[in-house]
């Protein structure tokens, strides 16, 4: 993807977790042309073919909120869910390294809500990739009271979400950024690398690499 040097202009690359050539050329800033009033806080531009452009300094400053917020808990007890397909290496990748739970594909009706349901869950947090795709378990989620953290886009609404990392969440590239960024920074906050550590996979571990059938 050509660079456009235009399309962010709110930090420099020492106040950002990757660089912030690195963060564009995976279109992490990418939104759709259309946006809801709960994202419009996060939008920094409108680029003329009329996809609406996310600030990448929210984007950083959300994922640090969040992985502070995250490190705080068991890590059984967070979930994390994806039921499209360029979210499913990216969530396992994230709970290979910081322990959490996945739940890939559909997200079965009354796992969190169905106490005789077999394979109920009982996290204490769940992260979703995208609340449209994932809209079931945002709602059990809410109707147990479990905290819910959410990969959002210029077209998503906030109900039942309580902490947002606004981000492209439909690009393969930017879903692995997104959640290796979440995954290393979970683990500096637990104190488990240093704070200017690194994990052991690198981002191209977290992408989901397509067969030519795909």
């Amino acid at each position: 993807m050509p660079k456009d040097k235009k399309e962010e202009n709110t930090s420099n690359d020492e106040e950002l977790l990757l660089p912030q050539d690195t963060l564009l050329s995976a279109g992490i800033h990418i939104g759709t042309r259309m946006k809801t009033q709960d994202m419009n806080q996060f939008i920094y531009r409108v680029r003329p073919d009329g996809l609406y452009v996310l600030d990448i300094k929210k984007t950083d400053e959300r994922i640090r909120v969040a992985a502070k917020f995250l490190a705080r808990f068991d890590p059984a007890k967070v979930v994390a869910v994806a039921a499209r397909l360029y979210g499913c290496d990216p969530v396992k990748r994230l709970c290979d390294v910081t322990g959490a739970t996945p739940v890939l594909g559909r997200f079965i009706p009354g796992m969190l809500s169905n106490p005789i349901y077999p394979k109920r869950i009982e996290p204490s947090v769940i992260i979703v990739s995208d609340p449209k795709a994932d809209a079931q378990a945002v709602k059990e989620a809410s109707i147990m009271g479990i905290s819910v953290i959410a990969l959002c886009s210029t077209d998503n609404e906030f109900r039942d979400v309580d902490l947002v990392i606004p981000t492209n969440n439909k690009g393969r590239r930017a879903l692995a950024i997104i959640y290796w960024l979440l995954a290393r920074q979970i683990m500096r906050e637990r104190g488990e690398i240093p704070a200017d550590g690194d994990i052991s996979l690198s981002i191209d571990d977290f992408e989901v690499k397509l067969t030519r059938e795909e």
